[in-house]
């Protein structure tokens, strides 16, 4: 694949970026969106909430399912076409949601399967597309872009949800999801050309994905502490946080407060990352990732929930500080055309996990109890890091 890239200049006057940026913005406010529109049906009694879990999780299976796939066809064929094909499977499936609501639990939960998966073939096709709209030295500051979209996302997400309920209904919102899937399907540039390759079969292009991710030890190492930390520390804080809240200080606001705190820490820590680098990126970065730990030890000791808040806010700096060069070094350090295979394997295992965890930890505090959890959890949220940064090629992600 050749890269066309657009060097030098301020990201900010490149229209390539720039539409890039746009179309991933909305996929991520249609990503989070939907649970909040979803959770005002419950409120309407529109959907059970039993229903609702349902409807999430086969939105999540379908992500699983996708991810793998769309890295392969990500490195068979343009990254724009296949960006384009999963934000319109997401935005024409979005309405049969609104269609199965109130009438068919099994419609909307195929539906969500459908949207699932364009959400999940975004990911590595996005990443891969960087690469190609962007020249090597902006990359940087173009990932960080891109997180910040994410970050702003998250915390802008459910108070625009709120504000629109109040004067449009719940199937009128998840409609305005498909427009937005739309727009992210149609808004971002065309990438690089496709150099034609021998083809394999899918599962064998699939491994050559994986022999590319084992090629390099830091990566391998960044992914093994990563996965770790989401499984483990972010799934028992997701947990515990709000039996902490209500338990130790009697409120509902520690948990508001220190949601806000991480996206806030997010959002300085993508800042920091987009305009310093360091000699040693990688080992920073994993001590970004670490910090993590202090979160369930701020829930397991009895402090003042200021110090909650403000763990959450070190959490949130320290997996931006993480995210953006390890987005970077990716992109640098894989082979072009294995790339979004590589991406895929970063998603399917860091995030994919993530639901793994929340569905084990919930029985682990009811077995064993809070304390236990959150004390096993900061120490591999601390130790996997660490251990990463023992391999050699960890130290500068090279």
């Amino acid at each position: 694949m050749r890269a066309d890239v657009r060097p030098g200049g301020t990201l900010l006057r490149d229209a390539a970026f720039v539409r890039l940026w746009i179309g991933a913005t909305a996929s991520g406010l249609a990503t989070w969106a939907l649970p909040f529109v979803l959770g005002f049906a419950v409120l309407e009694r529109s959907m059970t909430g039993v229903e609702l879990g349902i409807v999430l999780a086969a939105r999540t299976a379908g992500f699983l399912v996708a991810v793998p796939l769309a890295g392969v066809l990500a490195d068979r064929h343009p990254r724009r076409r296949v960006v384009v094909s999963a934000g319109l499977v997401a935005g024409l499936a979005s309405p049969l949601i609104a269609v199965g609501l109130g009438r068919s639990v099994v419609v909307m939960a195929v539906a969500a399967a459908v949207v699932g998966a364009g959400q999940g073939a975004c990911r590595p096709a996005f990443q891969a597309l960087t690469a190609e709209v962007v020249a090597e030295d902006r990359r940087r500051q173009a990932n960080a872009a891109m997180t910040l979209a994410v970050r702003v996302t998250t915390l802008v997400a459910p108070s625009l949800t709120a504000l629109l309920a109040l004067v449009v209904d719940t199937p009128a919102l998840i409609v305005a999801t498909a427009v937005l899937w739309l727009s992210a399907a149609l808004i971002p540039p065309a990438g690089g050309v496709v150099v034609p390759v021998a083809r394999k079969r899918f599962l064998a292009e699939f491994v050559d994905g994986i022999r590319e991710a084992r090629r390099h030890p830091w990566f391998v190492a960044g992914l093994g502490a990563l996965t770790a930390v989401i499984a483990t520390g972010y799934s028992a804080t997701g947990v515990v946080l709000p039996l902490v809240s209500r338990d130790r200080y009697g409120t509902g606001a520690v948990l508001a407060a220190a949601m806000t705190a991480y996206t806030v820490g997010a959002l300085a820590g993508a800042v920091v990352a987009a305009r310093r680098g360091s000699r040693a990126q990688g080992w920073t970065a994993l001590a970004g990732l670490a910090c993590y730990g202090f979160v369930p030890l701020s829930l397991l000791l009895p402090v003042h929930a200021v110090v909650v808040v403000a763990a959450y806010v070190v959490a949130g700096a320290g997996i931006e500080l993480f995210n953006v060069p390890w987005f970077t070094a990716t992109q640098r350090e894989v082979e072009p055309s294995l790339l979004a295979r590589v991406s895929s394997l970063d998603f399917l295992l860091s995030y994919g996990l993530a639901p793994v965890g929340l569905a084990l930890i919930a029985p682990a505090v009811d077995g064993f109890g809070a304390g236990v959890v959150l004390a096993v959890c900061a120490v591999v949220c601390f130790a996997a890091p660490a251990a990463a940064a023992l391999v050699p090629s960890a130290r500068d992600f090279r």
